[in-house]
């Protein structure tokens, strides 16, 4: 396939030019014209590498689309993979929630279990459009999180994780009060059943925490899996993160947590929604005042698929990046992070994984999707 008349960006550059792909990897790409009869015009369109997702909780809309409702896992995962692709994600992370809690099936052991099964033998199938890898969740301060990583580690998906603590009190949910009206999203609770959950997950989180987060640190030392933290609030759970050798942040809520991962050399990750929205919806650090402090690395679409590209749009009109480095957020870094160095740019030799995005009426939409040079969307 020989595409010409694109607005290809690279990770240096923007350029109108062609480019050709053959056996699923980029052959050629250059800037000017060709007047080869096959080439395909794409009007000026952006030619754009894959969007890489490190994490992904819209798998979890499709699985329980309404309080109390778990959908088929295999249906549920279909519709998901549809919606990433046509958003132009190439690679996924699916991010599956690992130690279950009490009413809370959807993150219980046999969902995820399954989903992860699911996922493994849909992917094998060729059914679906993206390609999928799991980043397993790990809540340290539950009684089974090291029992079911174990379950899930030989997964031949299984790519990342990351360890979290979202017991009231901690980093994220400081405030007990944030932490309840987002529990209550779904619908009001008593005094006596807020209070007797926060007691119950604070008593495991005092059990269970220090230790099952050390149980997960050395097992993905042991696989060679990389690690990331999760709603890093205070400067010492970076320093707790870097002694750790965790090499990803995921969403950090302060300014000072943000600070504190750059200085130690941990990539940060925050949500394109915060982007798009102009703010975060829980009252964390804005992740467009990151980007102009220089503190930002990956973007995450989090729980919007479409913000992806929405917010690389909106970085270069709100933090004066260049395009090349905004796309690189959703593209190539992810990808180098995660350790996937055959993708994640417009270069010979890599795998074809490309977008054809339009700028229209305000709009930023996703045309055509490409995986291994195969449209999937």
């Amino acid at each position: 396939m020989l595409i010409r008349n694109a607005r290809i960006v690279t990770r240096d550059e923007t350029f109108t030019g062609v480019m050709r792909h053959e056996d699923g990897r980029i052959a050629d790409i250059a800037a000017g014209n060709t007047a080869a009869r096959d080439a395909i015009d794409w009007n000026g369109d952006y030619l754009l590498p894959g969007l890489v997702e490190l994490h992904t909780d819209n798998i979890e809309k499709h699985l329980a689309p309404r309080p109390g409702v778990l959908w088929n896992h295999e249906a549920a995962i279909i519709v998901h993979d549809a919606q990433v692709a046509s958003a132009g994600i190439t690679t996924v992370f699916d991010a599956l929630g690992v130690g279950s809690r009490p009413d809370d099936a959807l993150r219980g052991r046999a969902v995820q279990v399954e989903c992860a099964h699911a996922i493994g033998k849909l992917a094998e199938s060729g059914l679906l459009r993206a390609d999928h890898l799991l980043h397993l969740r790990c809540e340290v301060g539950t009684s089974d999180v090291v029992e079911v990583f174990d379950s899930l580690s030989a997964h031949p998906l299984f790519r990342l994780a990351s360890v979290m603590d979202h017991t009231p009190g901690q980093r994220q949910w400081q405030d007990h009060g944030k932490w309840r009206a987002f529990q209550e999203r779904h619908g009001k609770w008593s005094d006596a059943h807020a209070q007797a959950t926060l007691e119950q997950w604070s008593e495991q989180q005092a059990r269970y925490a220090a230790e099952h987060r050390k149980a997960i640190v050395e097992r993905c030392k042991g696989h060679s899996i990389p690690l990331a933290s999760h709603d890093d609030t205070l400067v010492e759970h970076v320093e707790e993160a870097a002694r750790d050798g965790i090499a990803l942040a995921e969403f950090p809520t302060t300014l000072d947590a943000a600070r504190a991962a750059h200085a130690h050399g941990i990539a940060t990750i925050m949500g394109a929604p915060n982007i798009v929205r102009g703010g975060s919806h829980s009252g964390n650090v804005s992740a467009m005042e990151l980007a102009r402090e220089g503190l930002l690395d990956i973007l995450s679409s989090d729980y919007v698929p479409s913000s992806l590209l929405i917010a690389v749009f909106d970085l270069v009109d709100g933090a004066g990046w260049s395009l090349p480095r905004a796309v690189s957020a959703v593209s190539w870094a992810p990808a180098h992070a995660a350790g996937l160095h055959d993708r994640g740019a417009l270069a010979v030799g890599l795998r074809a994984d490309f977008v054809r995005v339009a700028r229209a009426q305000g709009l930023v939409v996703p045309r055509e999707t490409y995986r291994a040079g195969l449209r999937v969307c």
